[in-house]
């Protein structure tokens, strides 16, 4: 035992990685041969006096993250933001509750593309006191064994704010719903609580508001059903996007805290720059090599939580010893690499601090304990010689039994009737030492098996087995070598695991930094591949883009027409923009507005070059979703759209307008597209959004129904015409569009030559206020000549005719069918 000696007074650590950041693990990432356990994210929240405070629990790191107590609104836009991104399963809250928090459940029950389930407690279970007390009672795997009950509370204060009562308050309830619900220990006995290894912050300061429509019609995510029938349990995959494009990373987790970076951009400039360092020190040529052997040890980072979980529960297997074994020893040399670069780069100088001693510590004291030949061999924890005297001995003995039980069976033959040709002592684990001699052929029934001096145990394979009087000594004197042994190898691994989870906070801080870096290199491998550039960030209001890309149409197209953007604080800040579809309008809305995302997340962008002011919402109005799935009209879920960004947009949002108005009459779709503009125009122009919008309705600057402002750009997209063909030359110019082409665009669509035809004549005739004559009917000219011929007829008739049926001329002549008036006409 001389090389675990000392192991729980060497300990620091154990902090639960309180002042840490997130351990993100959002479902769906693919990438790790470890088992998945059942995921569950359980959020207790309480709403009261304008403050939010919440906390919520994630099974599958066994984490506890925590909110300071935050101002919300009485829609509690706050909270619907921590639902959308957190997407707990279930949400606990207070039986009694404002009104708002009741409109806001019963608003969320109502969608129906997400139903989690509520669970409303006595109001006296968010008692504060009550909080507290589960608190300290909660099963806390990472508190070092030297803190006292007494010292709990402040140990606590470091891990966890004390000055947000109302978070405190919904942490009670939380941890009194997974005692209930025994989260992740269902199977275990009563008496093991549900652990938690870890306390986090959670906080959504500086967070750039974008809806999920936004993200759909972006591209930002796609996910397609994976086409492989040995993947069909996990339903999905990602198609082509712009998380797909950029997720070059080597680590599970380094993909799940990408995806995280994704849903929640930032406008704090201090996260932006430590990321962009990172990705232009990456970019440079001469640092491929150190990204490339990086990358290959980033490989060898596994699942931490899931792994110090199953210790805490000690559960731990050998393929998790393995596991550990080898991210521990390959933070060490990621650690070490680091520290040979730059240190003025913020987060090399983390990783060069933040990856403590500790990793050293466990990484050389489970290669010295653990045996990994032989566990493998034996399928169980084993350990090294030296580790431990009194095991050392039992398995000296153990080896040695083999050519001291041959002696002793020869001995015993000497004692055996003469028919037994021979014999031999075994060893059983649990049972213990038995003499085995082979099955004689006289030997038929249960009666035979006797023999004097010997006690018949059982028969296996044609060998009977039996307890002589000498295997009884062995029992005694040897003992249950197996069993001791093995029961001393368990106290040596949980003493390890012990160690271990001790210095919890120090493998946190390996996924966190370790993930942190595998985004930032997979970013810069997606700038070298496409050509993109790193952005200047700047507190300003504006947005200019030199020869901006769409970062996926890109990778579609042969070719792709590059165009620019310049949005300044006092000009420009709407941009209409005419042209006839197919131009090109929409694909540059969304161009814009993946760039300015881009930058959001720290990402370089595909431009010559970028200047990005704060931004903080994005905010479109384009088709995104079918209108069956939400029980609304087309129509409507445009207005709501518009409505969203007409209401919630800021001097400094970026709002992407596309077709609003088409989903109603002419008329009314206009007025209103002119009032939104309008709207925005009457703003003062530190209010005013950047606005891109896209419309086919060219009256709306025909007719002037928008005031003149220096905030209005007019721009289009250009088009030539060579004879009857219609070429769209992509590029943006300003000015106004004066004819939709639509019969151009009509005709490469493949409608009939006749119908585009007439089409361009009714046209024509309206614009120029010309009556429009139908030509499912006779004209008038063809009616009168008709009528001329049916008088001329009818005084031709002679009545005195005895054979003249007056009443069948007149049917015939003045009452016709339609067809037959269409047929003679």
């Amino acid at each position: 035992m001389a090389a675990l000696k000392g192991l729980r007074e060497r300990g620091g650590g154990g902090d639960g990685g309180g002042g840490g950041g997130l351990v993100f693990d959002p479902p769906g990432i693919n990438g790790d041969e470890e088992e998945e356990d059942s995921l569950a994210v359980l959020l207790s929240v309480l709403a009261q006096n304008g403050q939010v405070g919440l906390c919520f629990y994630d099974s599958t790191d066994s984490s506890l993250h925590y909110m300071i107590d935050t101002p919300d609104n009485h829609e509690l836009h706050l909270l619907a933001r921590v639902i959308q991104e957190v997407s707990p399963h279930v949400i606990i809250t207070s039986a009694k509750q404002e009104r708002c928090m009741t409109r806001f459940l019963h608003k969320l029950g109502s969608n129906p593309d997400y139903k989690p389930e509520v669970v409303t407690y006595p109001y006296v279970d968010f008692g504060l006191e009550v909080g507290k007390q589960r608190l300290l009672s909660a099963h806390l795997p990472f508190l070092p064994t030297s803190v006292s009950e007494r010292d709990k509370m402040s140990y606590l204060s470091s891990c966890i704010s004390f000055d947000s009562p109302l978070m405190l308050r919904t942490v009670g309830a939380l941890l009194k719903c997974l005692d209930r619900r025994r989260v992740g220990v269902e199977l275990e006995d009563s008496s093991v609580g549900v652990p938690i290894l870890q306390f986090n912050a959670y906080t959504l300061k500086g967070v750039v508001c974008i809806d999920r429509d936004t993200y759909s019609v972006l591209q930002i995510f796609k996910s397609e059903l994976h086409p492989s029938v040995y993947k069909l349990h996990s339903g999905e995959k990602e198609g082509l996007s712009l998380y797909g494009i950029l997720n070059r990373c080597r680590s599970k987790f380094g993909s799940r805290l990408l995806r995280q970076w994704f849903l929640r951009p930032t406008q704090d400039l201090a996260v932006l720059h430590r990321r962009q360092e990172v990705i232009r020190f990456f970019t440079s040529p001469r640092n491929s090599d150190a990204q490339s052997t990086l990358q290959s040890l980033l490989r060898n980072i596994r699942n931490i939580p899931t792994l110090l979980h199953r210790m805490s529960l000690s559960h731990t297997k050998v393929t998790d010893w393995q596991s550990l074994y080898k991210t521990v020893s390959s933070a060490v040399c990621i650690r070490d690499m680091v520290r040979h670069l730059p240190q003025s780069i913020q987060l090399f100088h983390d990783i060069s601090e933040g990856l403590s001693d500790d990793l050293h510590y466990i990484s050389s004291i489970i290669s010295r304990v653990v045996d990994f030949e032989t566990s493998i061999a034996e399928n169980r924890f084993t350990i090294k010689p030296n580790v431990d005297p009194a095991i050392d001995e039992k398995k000296r003995r153990m080896m040695g039994l083999s050519d001291f039980l041959t002696d002793v069976a020869r001995r015993e033959l000497e004692h055996l009737d003469a028919r037994i040709p021979a014999c031999c002592v075994i060893y059983i684990p649990l049972i213990g030492f038995l003499l085995s001699v082979p099955r004689l052929s006289s030997m038929v029934e249960k009666e035979d098996f006797e023999i004097e001096g010997l006690d018949f145990m059982f028969l296996s394979e044609d060998r009977l087995h039996y307890r002589s009087q000498r295997t009884k000594e062995l029992d005694d004197l040897l003992g249950d070598l197996h069993c001791d042994i093995r029961d001393m190898e368990m106290a040596v691994m949980t003493q390890l695991q012990n160690t271990i989870l001790e210095r919890s906070s120090s493998l946190h801080k390996v996924l966190d930094l370790t993930a942190e870096l595998d985004c930032l290199m997979a970013m810069s491998s997606a700038s070298q591949e496409y050509g993109y550039t790193s952005p200047k960030l700047a507190s300003h209001r504006k947005i200019t883009v030199m020869q901006g890309r769409h970062p996926l149409l890109e990778l579609c197209s042969p070719v792709f027409v590059a165009n620019s953007f310049e949005s300044s604080e006092l000009q420009g800040r709407i941009k209409i923009i005419t042209g006839p579809n197919s131009s090109g309008k929409s694909i540059y809305l969304k161009q814009v507005g993946l760039i300015v995302f881009m930058a959001l997340i720290g990402s370089d962008v595909p431009a010559k070059e970028a200047e990005i002011g704060l931004v903080d919402g994005i905010f479109t109005r384009m088709q995104s979703r079918e209108s069956v799935s939400v029980g609304l009209s087309t129509f409507m879920i445009d207005l709501n759209q518009m409505a969203q960004a007409l209401n919630s947009s800021t001097g400094n949002s970026l709002v992407l307008v596309d077709e609003f108005g088409k989903g109603t009459n002419t008329v009314d779709g206009l007025s209103l597209l002119a009032a939104s503009i309008s709207h925005w125009l009457r703003k003062a122009a530190v209010d005013v959004p950047h606005v891109l919008l896209a419309t086919n309705f060219h009256s709306l600057l025909q007719l002037g129904l928008l005031p003149s402002s220096v905030l209005l750009s007019l721009l289009t997209l250009e088009t030539a015409v060579d004879g009857d063909e219609l070429v769209f030359l992509y590029q943006l110019k300003e000015g106004i569009c004066q004819s939709s082409y639509a019969a151009n665009i009509a005709t490469l669509a493949g409608l009939p030559i006749s119908l585009v035809q007439r089409g361009v004549e009714v046209s024509e005739l309206y614009r120029t206020g010309r009556p429009i004559k139908r030509i499912d009917k006779a004209s008038s000219d063809e009616q009168a000549n008709r009528c001329r011929s049916v008088v001329e007829k009818f005084l031709n008739l002679d009545l005195e005719d005895k054979d003249l049926d007056l009443q069948r001329f007149m049917k015939d002549e003045l009452l016709p069918s339609t067809g037959d008036l269409l047929n003679r006409s």
